[in-house]
């Protein structure tokens, strides 16, 4: 079974960006890290080839202007705004990997760390250069909806404060959303482990955003 309660007090929240899936486990951290090369290449955008994808749809005007808008948000998004960024999100490139977060707790641990440098890594390199990315946090279906959305956001914007303040992330690229126990991960399952992690994912390249 996932890390429990009883262990320290503390559980593994997945930090999800989608793709690969690391189970939540007692092993060591070290052990389930995803380094910079792999979160790269589950979040890079497809390349753009000429003449095959003139005609994709891209992001509306609308759409575009709503996200710019939430660049330079420093409050928690409404449950609206998160919901617009979720809908925005939708087959977007992501990819798993994990974030330790004591119980209950907001702080990012020193277990945490390694896992997020290799995140901060994979943000700053020229092959995501310029993308807006996600960080959505989430929680398992025990405790109230609002403590939980509260908890959930908490959590999103420890993670994105890290990656800004010891990582040099540019924080206009970084989203930071709550969903408390809305989608949550294994449905079947409410309780378990793999539905307490922050979400993060590449809602808009650089080069989409240019368009």
């Amino acid at each position: 079974m996932a890390l429990s309660y009883k262990f320290a007090g503390r559980v593994a929240c997945a930090l999800l960006v989608g793709g690969l899936v690391w189970p939540v486990s007692g092993k060591p951290a070290s052990a389930q890290e995803v380094s910079a090369d792999k979160i790269i290449g589950a979040l890079a955008p497809p390349p753009v080839t000429r003449g095959l994808n003139s005609d994709k749809p891209g992001m509306s005007a609308a759409d575009h202007a709503f996200l710019n808008s939430l660049r330079h948000r420093t409050r928690s998004l409404s449950l609206d705004e998160s919901d617009h960024v979720a809908a925005l999100a939708k087959d977007r490139p992501k990819t798993d990997i994990e974030v330790y977060f004591d119980f209950n707790s907001d702080a990012i641990t020193p277990k945490a760390e390694p896992q997020l440098n290799e995140l901060g890594k994979a943000l700053t390199s020229p092959e995501l250069t310029g993308s807006v990315f996600t960080i959505g946090g989430h929680t398992d279906a025990k405790g109230s909806d609002e403590y939980n959305q509260e908890l959930s956001e908490r959590r999103a914007q420890a993670v994105k404060t890290y990656l800004v303040g010891k990582l040099k992330v540019p924080a206009d690229n970084l989203i930071a959303a709550g969903y408390g126990k809305r989608g949550l991960k294994n449905e079947a399952d409410p309780f378990a482990s793999e539905n307490r992690r922050v979400e993060v994912l590449n809602l808009e390249s650089a080069n989409e955003a240019k368009r």
